[in-house]
């Protein structure tokens, strides 16, 4: 018999390692400040992402049961808003700036409260805790531990490999021109997820 975490463990690879918000923000923190400048915002990441799948183990998948709306709300907040980041790093980079100038960047989350508050509101980490929730149920405590063990390990191991492409294009970021062209990718991207998460939602 196959066991549930495989395939889990598979569809959390693919989902991390793909471009999301969380994926972006550490890309453009990596780029800014560093590697080591971009760990608080992995910490805060994961740490939000272990908050989100203790909360709805502990009942929020019974609530969306009870109030089926509850769950749209959420997915159609969560891609608003990313629809809001990506329109506000566009229009940043259609703007001309000085080099010391941070096109966009205030639009991004930031910060660890900011972070973890950020999971709560990114449909891709609903996505991710609610299907993993579904494929391995659990009895007790202890049967959550695997899936803390996954949602710690495979994030943060992504995220470090996003921080560190941030990292090495950090040079080339540094330049105005390949700054804006950069945000406005990045920008065009949280639009687009957001579009296809308000079409699937």
């Amino acid at each position: 018999m196959l066991d549930p975490l495989l395939p889990l463990t598979g569809m959390l690879w693919v989902a991390a390692l793909t471009p999301g918000p969380n994926n972006l923000v550490v890309l453009r923190t990596a780029s800014r400040a560093g590697l080591r400048g971009a760990l608080p915002a992995i910490v805060g990441i994961v740490l939000g992402g272990l908050l989100l799948l203790l909360l709805t183990a502990l009942g929020t998948t019974t609530v969306f049961i009870a109030q089926p709306s509850l769950r749209w709300w959420i997915g159609t907040i969560g891609a608003s808003y990313l629809g809001w980041l990506g329109t506000s790093l566009l229009a940043g980079s259609l703007r001309p700036a000085p080099a010391h100038a941070t096109s966009g960047a205030g639009a991004l989350p930031a910060g660890l409260p900011g972070l973890i508050g950020f999971q709560f509101l990114n449909p891709k980490s609903w996505v991710m805790v609610l299907t993993a929730l579904a494929s391995v149920p659990a009895t007790g405590w202890r049967g959550y531990l695997p899936l803390a063990a996954l949602f710690t390990v495979i994030p943060a191991t992504c995220l470090l490999l996003w921080a560190a492409l941030g990292t090495l294009l950090s040079r080339a970021l540094a330049r105005p021109r390949v700054r804006r062209r950069v945000d406005a990718g990045m920008g065009a991207l949280l639009i687009a997820s957001a579009g296809l998460l308000l079409i699937e939602h």
